[in-house]
């Protein structure tokens, strides 16, 4: 089939791949944020070119400027805000710092119908009726996360222009049960981030590189990357991003926001496109852990279509009840220095901050708490990707109905239209995975079985059952690095491929700045164990206090 190359959507037509160069190896690669996978173009100068150019924030202070979930509805509930004229506010602000001034580039689409939504919910409202802490409330969703309304559901790609997903997403209908209004979609490593082993994080063909907001001239990280710049630049007031390894917690403490990647199972995933059905998720980005705990609540749930989510264990009565401020008093953290320390001074000096603030807040620190195995399951992780990816892709493709691409027909596309979908970087990973076979495969067989025994009962399990532990902590990643299209990302380190592989849980909380750009801290826990990761990052954030929005300054303050 041929589809209208005006809106350059997929035609089965064959051409040459593009060739593959030299780039990192697969255990770097697992870390850069894999994620389950009206257009803003935007480019970005390139290594040896100038960085872009900041502008100050325009005219006076942003009124809605670091505003959580319970102010919002404190003043809908008092009358002196609708969510009418907080989707307005918000998309002022979009207009000028998105599309304008910094040119962020972290939103791909804003909702043509979100005015029409506050405005049906203001009404609810004014008859006495709200459906929880979200009415009202505005909120972005990352680009993979299918929607049946006017907006696209591309993962970046322009070879899903037009295909119109038949239902939404399972998150998206929870948003819409809870009251959300979806405000926009937002950009991400392309296919997130599963296409090339020398993408930049935070492009897209579709909406181009997405610049992180205290520095413009560096990484977003990826893949949930415009989700993670729209809530610390406070283009909405939550944001929804989704994780295979490290897509939902790099980014987010790259920007300086909190990001909960929880247990595989605690959220519906159908209608996500996918990567893979053993680490997929879907997870709460905002600035507070608060709201985080707050977005996560109603989106977590049983999906009918998702399997994973029959094995889910209750998170617990309420947000509230998690929100104690002397929460670490008591606790044992556990410190994995190995592999997860060393490969970046600026960050280690930060998280050993972070470990005193731990301990005058009353925590036991249990320092060294190893993981092991970490390190060793990174090629049989990228095994297992590559096999699910191509299965679960193209089940995804095939739901959309007769004429949908196939993953072959994607590379051919890539192929046809290089100077839009390649232009700094290739699809090696898309031809690693084409040439994979079913999930019958013994080499598939093999490679989960290793991922689910190293990762989980000698990883983690035994980690936490040694030192009896409720959570372990450990840098989420470097700072991030300059923005390269030439090159791709200059990957350090980072902790999030434990959790990951194993499908555990894990939250990232601001921890400080190095030059001004951020450092985050992540958490991990037991399975289905949110609600305690919840309630020591809580009683962390309370006691440090880091987080400062974020001044678009075009680089780094040196």
């Amino acid at each position: 089939m041929t589809h209208d190359e005006g809106n350059v959507i997929m035609s089965a037509n064959s051409g040459k791949p593009a060739a593959g160069r030299a780039g990192l190896n697969r255990r770097e690669m697992v870390h850069l944020g894999m994620t389950a996978g009206v257009a803003l173009v935007a480019g970005v100068a390139v290594e040896g070119g100038q960085p872009p150019t900041a502008s100050r924030r325009p005219g006076e202070p942003f009124e809605l400027e670091e505003a959580t979930i319970a102010a919002l509805g404190a003043k809908m509930a008092r009358g002196e805000l609708t969510s009418e004229r907080l989707c307005r506010l918000y998309l002022q602000r979009i207009e000028a710092l998105d599309r304008r001034g910094p040119k962020l580039a972290s939103i791909i689409e804003v909702n043509p119908d979100a005015l029409a939504i506050a405005r049906q919910l203001d009404a609810e409202r004014a008859k006495g009726s709200t459906r929880g802490p979200l009415h009202g409330i505005p909120v972005v969703i990352k680009d993979n996360l299918a929607t049946a309304d006017r907006m696209q559901t591309t993962a970046g790609s322009l070879a899903l222009v037009g295909a119109r997903p038949a239902r939404d997403a399972f998150v998206v209908r929870k948003l819409r049960r809870a009251g959300a209004v979806i405000l926009a979609k937002t950009n991400l490593s392309e296919w997130a981030n599963f296409r090339s082993t020398h993408s930049s994080s935070g492009w897209s063909g579709r909406g181009g590189q997405c610049r992180n907001p205290y520095a413009l001239d560096r990484s977003p990280c990826g893949s949930s990357s415009g989700t993670a710049v729209a809530v610390a630049a406070n283009l909405a007031a939550v944001g929804i991003g989704t994780e295979t390894d490290g897509s939902v917690v790099c980014p987010s403490a790259a920007s300086s926001v909190v990001g909960i990647k929880p247990t595989v199972g605690r959220v519906g995933r159908s209608g996500i496109i996918p990567i893979s059905h053993t680490q997929d998720t879907a997870g709460a980005m905002a600035r507070t852990v608060t709201d985080a705990a707050i977005l996560l609540y109603a989106i977590a749930g049983r999906d009918p279509a998702d399997t994973a989510t029959a094995e889910a264990k209750p998170m617990g009565s309420s947000v509230a009840d998690l929100l104690d401020a002397k929460g670490l008093q008591g606790a044992r953290i556990g410190v994995a220095r190995k592999v997860f320390f060393g490969y970046s001074p600026e960050a280690d000096a930060v998280i050993e901050e972070a470990l005193k603030t731990m301990s005058r807040l009353g925590a036991t620190i249990v320092d060294p708490a190893d993981i092991p195995h970490a390190g060793d399951y990174d090629d049989a992780e990228m095994t297992v990707l590559l096999y699910e990816f191509k299965a679960d892709l193209n089940a995804y493709l095939r739901a959309l109905g007769p004429g949908a691409p196939t993953l072959a027909e994607l590379i051919r596309f890539n192929s046809r239209h290089r100077e839009r979908e390649m232009p700094y970087f290739g699809q090696e990973i898309f031809l690693d995975a084409e040439a994979k076979g079913p999930l019958t495969d013994p080499e598939y067989r093999k490679a989960l079985a290793t991922c689910r025994r190293l990762s989980r009962k000698e990883g983690l399990d035994e980690v936490f059952r040694k030192h009896r532990l409720d959570a372990v902590v450990a840098p989420t990643g470097a700072p991030p690095w300059t923005i390269d299209l030439v090159n791709g990302d200059h990957y350090l380190g980072g902790s999030s491929t434990p959790a990951a592989v194993s499908g555990y849980p894990s939250i990232t909380v601001p921890a400080g700045y190095v030059f001004g750009l951020p450092v985050g801290l992540s958490w991990i826990g037991r399975p289905f164990g949110e609600a305690s990761l919840i309630r020591l990052a809580y009683a962390f954030e309370q006691g440090a206090r880091v987080r400062r929005a974020p001044q678009f300054l075009p680089t780094a303050r040196l």
